[in-house]
């Protein structure tokens, strides 16, 4: 046995008058009943020369710089981890809080997140103390079906569910790290004032029951673009993922490469500045229907692609067009005040943070950004290895990262996430730099 590896996991549910986070503006959807406990998991692997790096499932919407240093800086304090080898990556829960800022989409609790911070640092600290000698397997198998690509017909979608198991010294399962890809908000409309893993809660469940005594961890991966298909029985999408999982689990081969290896560097991702026309179209509309409650030809103004479907969003307002109309005027007044003070001064480019760890022959590629299929189908062309695992929501928050066919349309993710972020727009170059700096630090695990 060549690693050693300890898991464990700290409850994070938040107290009440806590937001949960996504779905609308404005809509102080504090909740009201739990219906699954969300969870930070920590997981520890170590191997002979004492090399580490750790993995963190947080069960949060966004990611933010400031959590991801506290975590780290409290991690590596009470242990022998450098704060660079631990990843944090979040599931994206609709029905749960957030980290990072999404303007109008749920408040930023500085209290609870400091306490979801010491919890997560608390389950690396745990983890880190509880290594033992383990062996490693890794596997992956497709499922198609459960998804679709929400910005165009038949578009693409990351199929890939890729896993990662840890037995102990008697073959005893230790721990499971399922990877795959979809916005989690299965249970969203049904439970909409709840606490929820949703569909990564329900995988993860899932996994322990099957496999007794095991740690299971959940790591969201390309889903900018990608939901689950609709149906009428919710846990239908988390039955078919973990019946794939644990099929690519019970095909998983041993790692053949020792080592563990992380990667942390910076990458810049050009954005283009807003010109002035779009800025004050937006809030000269905003203005006017704030002041006269004119609904008249609203979804053909600020509202046209201010979320996935606009025309449904007057159900989050309990059927008032009134209601929701009002909410985006404020949305767009508030993003244009924001942004006008630095519309000529901002730099033109974004700086954001890529990771890379190798655990023996098992690679994972982590970001900040909800990345679009396309650009994560080409981060697996570029990459010769087929253990790959592709984190998004990871170690900070820099909205969607769209593709080319989203830019161009001006669709959700392109045009309205960095009104949301308090950024600039990406460009068509702004993805292929994010793959590149993902290439690069992948690359430098190998040396």
């Amino acid at each position: 046995m060549n690693y050693s590896v300890g898991v464990a996991r700290r409850v994070i549910t938040p107290p009440r008058g806590v937001e949960l986070a996504g779905l609308g503006y404005y809509l102080e959807r504090t909740w009201e009943r739990v219906r699954d406990d969300l969870n930070a998991t920590a997981l520890v692997v170590s191997d002979a020369e004492g090399s580490a790096a750790a993995l963190v499932a947080a069960d949060l919407m966004y990611n933010d710089e400031a959590f991801t240093r506290s975590v780290r800086e409290q991690a590596a304090a009470h242990t022998g981890l450098q704060p660079d080898s631990i990843c944090i990556n979040f599931s994206h829960s609709h029905n749960a809080p957030t980290a990072g800022f999404i303007r109008g989409a749920g408040k930023q609790d500085t209290e609870y997140l400091k306490f979801a911070a010491r919890q997560a640092a608390a389950a690396v600290v745990e983890a880190w103390r509880s290594r033992q000698p383990a062996k490693l397997r890794t596997g992956w198998a497709d499922l198609d079906g459960i998804t679709y690509n929400r910005t165009r017909e038949n578009g693409p979608v990351d199929t890939r569910v890729s896993v990662l198991c840890a037995d102990g010294s008697k073959d005893q399962p230790l721990a499971v790290v399922v990877n795959f890809h979809g916005h989690p908000c299965v249970h969203m409309e049904h439970d909409f004032r709840a606490v929820s893993r949703d569909v990564a809660g329900e995988v993860v469940d899932q996994f322990e029951a099957e496999l007794p005594g095991a740690i299971a961890m959940f790591l969201q991966g390309t889903s900018g673009d990608v939901n689950f298909v609709a149906s009428d029985r919710s846990p239908a999408p988390a039955r078919e993922l973990t019946r794939t999982a644990l099929n690519a689990a019970a095909q998983a081969r041993p790692m053949e490469r020792r080592g563990v290896r992380a990667i942390t560097r910076s990458t810049r991702l050009p954005t283009r500045r807003w010109t002035r026309e779009e800025v004050m179209i937006e809030r000269d509309e905003g203005l006017y229907r704030l002041r006269t409650g004119d609904t008249t030809g609203w979804l053909e103004g600020v509202a046209r692609a201010v979320v996935n479907q606009p025309r449904r969003l007057p159900e989050r307002y309990g059927g008032s067009v009134e209601r929701a109309c009002a909410a985006v005027a404020r949305f767009a007044v508030e993003w244009t005040g924001h942004i006008l003070p630095e519309l000529d001064t901002r730099p033109e480019e974004l700086e954001t943070e890529v990771q890379a760890i190798r655990i023996g022959d098992l690679y994972f590629a982590a970001h900040a950004s909800e990345l679009f299929s396309t650009l994560g189908l080409h981060l697996r062309r570029r990459w010769p290895h087929d253990n790959l695992f592709v984190l998004g929501y990871s170690n900070g928050s820099i909205g969607y990262m769209p593709d080319e066919y989203d830019i161009v349309r001006r669709g959700y993710g392109a045009y309205t996430s960095p009104k949301c972020t308090g950024q600039f727009p990406f460009t068509i170059d702004s993805g292929p730099a994010l793959i590149e700096g993902l290439v690069q630090a992948l690359n430098q695990t190998n040396r």
